[in-house]
């Protein structure tokens, strides 16, 4: 079980409060500062093109009503350097990393395995453990280990915590996790579906619950993550039964660059047939495949104007898209046999309400419908879409991943902090 996650305000005077995020990509650093007092983001930022000479720190300080967007653009050589530059504009803000309110540091870790099934103090076992899953996460696992060590180099006395993507979905089933291969070989390699977008799934799941009067253990939902990457959970009373993604982050639905789900054989005939290597397959199905594969674009807007404009293409590939989301949402329907809502996130999700239509229609012997007026509502809240008399909810849910691993961050450390007095 993930740690509990506070559902009050802390209260004034109780010190140190402030969490700041990290997520680290190869090149990249994502950062927000919350204040768990009341869940305020104090300031965010994203620190993009390390290591070029074209890199990019961008910078907005939030507390006190916000203030102007700061950039910085040059060469910033590493990560470490990153994380100074940042260390520096927050400092500039009266936010410094030195703070005695800073309480611990967060990291998002995309791939944890079986062993972590909860926000994880790091210490020298835990990043072992993290780069052993390497070779099921090699593009992510590696910049996570990255972000870890720099940011502990930087502050060797607070607590860094590893909040895992993986997390959410280890109470799947082992009728849902493991594939039907030969069970020595699977276990000798680690192969089994893990899930990942589990702090979104956590996240939006549990929103989903607050949306409609309920507690999460009340409540069984659908959540589709719907971004470049996406996935869908079947969550059934908080804890996740199902989902899309598996040994890692291509299996499942369309997305912008992957293909998702995909006969296994097609590999070994591109192999033989067209002579590819193993890497070239892997950039095939990667990165020029899915909705870019399709038609040449992975913005759903872009494909919605050509649409729009008469595009055949494009007409295909968002069809090809909605279909693939539509059986995904009948088969979790089925797994969880009965759905109180199905609940829609991440950039697509929140904000293609043809997709969501789409999506929806021809549903309706399920209980699931969409009122047109309410989908095409743009907004940055949580809202339903169904009308009155659907028996199943449908919402849109923005999901809020920097505040999920704040929360299970700041839990932790709560925890330990009492079990230690």
């Amino acid at each position: 079980m993930t740690a509990p996650v506070p559902t009050a305000p802390v209260p004034a005077g109780t010190a140190p409060t402030r969490v700041l995020v990290l997520n680290s990509g190869s090149s990249s650093l994502k950062y927000q500062l919350l204040d768990m007092r009341d869940g305020d983001r104090l300031a965010q930022g994203l620190v993009e093109r390390i290591g070029e000479e074209t890199s990019r720190l961008a910078h907005t300080p939030l507390q006190g009503g916000g203030g102007e967007r700061r950039e910085r653009l040059g060469p910033i050589p590493d990560h470490a350097a990153a994380l100074e530059a940042v260390a520096g504009e927050l400092t500039a803000d009266g936010l410094g990393l030195d703070s005695p309110e800073l309480a611990a540091i967060g990291h998002r870790v995309v791939h944890g395995g079986l062993r972590f099934t909860a926000p994880t103090v790091i210490d020298e076992a835990v990043l072992e453990e993290i780069e052993r899953l390497v070779p099921v996460a090699p593009l992510h696992n590696p910049a996570n280990l990255t972000g870890i060590r720099t940011a502990t180099a930087l502050r060797p006395d607070l607590p860094q915590v590893a909040v895992f993507d993986t997390a959410f979905h280890t109470t799947m089933p082992e009728a849902a996790a493991r594939y039907a291969i030969d069970v020595e070989t699977a276990d000798a390699h680690r192969i089994r579906r893990y899930g990942f977008h589990g702090t979104s799934h956590a996240y939006v799941s549990r929103e989903t619950a607050r949306l409609l009067g309920k507690e999460p253990s009340e409540v069984n939902v659908i959540v589709l993550h719907l971004g470049n990457g996406a996935s869908a959970s079947a969550v059934r009373g908080g804890r996740c039964v199902d989902t899309s993604m598996g040994l890692t982050p291509l299996e499942g639905l369309v997305m912008g660059t992957r293909s998702g789900d995909i006969d296994p054989a097609v590999t070994f005939h591109l192999k033989r047939v067209a002579g590819m290597s193993a890497d070239e397959i892997d950039v095939l199905l990667n990165k020029r495949s899915g909705l870019v594969g399709l038609c040449g674009d992975n913005d759903m807007r872009e494909i919605r104007r050509r649409i729009d404009e008469g595009d055949e293409r494009a007409a295909l590939a968002f069809d090809i898209y909605v279909h693939r989301l539509k059986k995904y949402i009948g088969a979790y329907y089925a797994v969880l046999g009965r759905v109180d809502a199905v609940a829609f996130t991440a950039g697509v999700g929140e904000n293609a309400a043809q997709v969501r239509e789409a999506a929806i229609t021809g549903l309706e012997e399920l209980g699931l419908a969409v009122d047109a007026d309410l989908n095409s509502v743009r907004s940055d809240e949580a809202r339903l879409i169904s009308p009155n008399y659907a028996r199943v909810a449908v919402a849109v849910v923005p999901t809020d991943e920097e505040l999920e691993i704040a929360r299970q961050t700041f839990a932790l450390v709560q925890n330990e902090t009492s079990s230690n007095e």
